[in-house]
């Protein structure tokens, strides 16, 4: 197997030499479960050469139903290290690198990336990603699902503190909303990747309405404000 013939399909879409150029991309995501699971599988096989993954929990049971990179056999694993020997299973080209570690300590590493994707499923840690991304420069895809609805933004200027940052936990969920969700911020990482235009700072806000149509809404982000000297 050559990578010519395992990116067949994404050469036809945009060439070889900016799949080629995918090869030098290196991204974290932070989080390994749900819209963890969703991202990596998309990203982990379309040929970005290096993804890091970070995650300190373990498979339970009631994770599986929307974590698709899971069996019920990887119950009690380490979900980064799992989903990082799946990538590395279905994809010879990616390298895959887990970090059995909470956020605040991951960023200590002060590692850099092309992109930084949030997969996690809390306000506080997202803002400490925000925080990070703008301290070493880089970018990074925000995302959230709840119920039938979710928000995806791809952050550059604009100031995620915005959000009322509070430890919200969130309610019941089903695995096709997940999925949804993550397969739109793994698009809009890759197109960025790939060096296609992609429109930054600006929220999508998806949901299902009561007749059961999906309305997708945009909201402007404010930039943050330079401090006073």
């Amino acid at each position: 197997m050559t990578p010519e013939e395992y990116f067949n399909r994404q050469i036809q879409l945009w060439g070889e030499a900016t799949q080629k150029s995918l090869q030098h991309k290196k991204i974290a995501i932070i989080g390994s479960g749900g819209l963890g699971s969703t991202l990596a599988m998309a990203l982990g096989t379309s040929g970005i050469g290096e993804i890091h993954l970070v995650d300190f929990d373990i498979v339970s049971g009631h994770n599986i139903h929307r974590q698709i990179a899971f069996t019920l056999e990887d119950e009690g694993k380490n979900k980064a290290k799992t989903v990082a020997a799946l990538l590395e299973r279905k994809n010879p080209f990616v390298k895959a690198v887990a970090f059995d570690m909470r956020f605040e300590a991951f960023r200590e590493l002060g590692n850099a990336y092309d992109l930084i994707l949030d997969a996690t499923d809390n306000l506080p840690v997202r803002g400490e990603i925000d925080r990070y991304a703008k301290e070493q420069g880089m970018p990074w895809v925000y995302a959230s699902v709840e119920e039938f609805n979710g928000q995806v933004c791809f952050f550059d200027k604009a100031d995620f503190q915005v959000f009322n940052i509070s430890d919200h936990k969130p309610g019941g969920i089903a695995a096709p909303i997940v999925m949804h969700i993550g397969s739109l911020q793994a698009n809009l990482a890759l197109r960025y990747l790939a060096g296609l235009p992609v429109v930054k700072d600006k929220l999508y806000y998806l949901y299902f309405d009561e007749d059961g149509e999906l309305v997708t809404q945009k909201f402007g982000m404010p930039k943050k404000e330079p401090e006073a000297l």
